[in-house]
């Protein structure tokens, strides 16, 4: 079996300002993720990984760079999941740590849940060791600049969702050459949230599924909208009915765009490993590995190859 794997950085109106580093970041990502495939590594490990380097890129939402709640606070969710077991680990409302993907694997595999959230998240992760960062690490200038001028503005979130205002999730799925798929999504949320509001991020079948008889699948987009739908799963209802990982995602995609008004995207691999990034938002950032292709794009209907590409030691 041949691996593959495929990122997003959010589905999103992007603006021009960071476009370039959003491709840059998502290239990287996929890069460090397919390094474990390349090796003989497993899915779930390549999904950690390449969530883990856009948590650390500051464009994307997620982790450093992650966008401010209501009161000005960070608060991050997470989910991964392994598709040959059904072994899932989410975090949700989480804060002062800087990798939430790792945190919720901690969760899958260390624990007999599958969310934690909150105060009991954050005493599981001191009785873990796992690191924790001031919160000032994870802010950064631009995001306090943007969350004030956001202040000013008295629209909802999901009116300001298509603006250049709100920033969004990261994710990945892979299949691996034993054949395992796995998916891995990240958030800080959308910019001015309630403090406690959930998205989509760690919702099992709407932010993220994998299951290896049927595929793997990372949303991103308006998290209320992808709940209602459920949309993760819905993709792969779609693949079970027998159709292409592009056909499925483009009719989930309108699903939700007729019952619940709602945009976003996703990334899906099938068991055989077809892939696809499909989105109805203005812009969402992706790449994707493929054998010898390096594939990525930003805007609707967008495909750039590199052939052979490069990854670094």
């Amino acid at each position: 079996m041949k691996p593959v794997i495929v990122v997003h950085g959010g589905a999103w109106a992007i603006p021009d300002k960071i476009a370039e580093d959003s491709i840059r970041g998502v290239k990287n990502a996929i890069l460090e993720g397919f390094k474990i495939l390349e090796n003989g590594g497993s899915a779930l490990d390549a999904v950690e990984r390449a969530v883990r380097s856009m948590e650390d890129n500051p464009v994307f939402d997620a982790g450093h760079g992650a966008v401010l709640n209501a009161n000005g606070e960070v608060e991050l969710d997470a989910v991964i999941m392994d598709g040959k077991t059904l072994a899932a680990g989410a975090v949700s409302s989480i804060r002062n740590i800087s990798n939430p993907v790792t945190f919720a694997r901690s969760v899958m595999e260390k624990t007999d849940h599958v969310m934690l959230t909150d105060r009991g998240a954050n005493q599981y992760a001191d009785s873990q060791g796992i690191p924790k960062v001031a919160t000032e690490e994870l802010i950064t200038e631009d995001e306090r600049k943007e969350w004030e001028h956001y202040q000013k503005y008295t629209d909802s979130v999901k009116t300001l969702f298509n603006s250049q205002l709100v920033h969004d999730t990261v994710g990945a799925v892979a299949l691996d050459c034993n054949g395992n798929v796995a998916c891995a999504t990240s958030t800080g949320g959308i910019r001015n949230k309630m403090v406690g509001r959930v998205g989509d991020t760690p919702i099992i079948g709407s932010g993220g599924y994998a299951d290896n008889h049927i595929g793997a699948v990372s949303c991103t987009g308006h998290g209320e909208s992808i709940m209602k739908v459920t949309l993760a799963r819905l993709i792969l209802f779609h693949m079970e009915q027998g159709k292409s990982p592009e056909q499925a995602t483009d009719e989930a995609l309108q699903y939700m765009a007729e019952r619940v008004n709602g945009a976003g995207g996703a990334i899906v691999i099938s068991p055989d490993g077809n892939w696809a990034a499909r989105f109805t938002t203005e812009r969402m950032a992706w790449a994707s590995i493929k054998e010898d292709t390096l594939s990525y794009g930003l805007n609707p209907k967008e495909m750039f190859n590199e052939k052979p590409f490069r990854i670094a030691s």
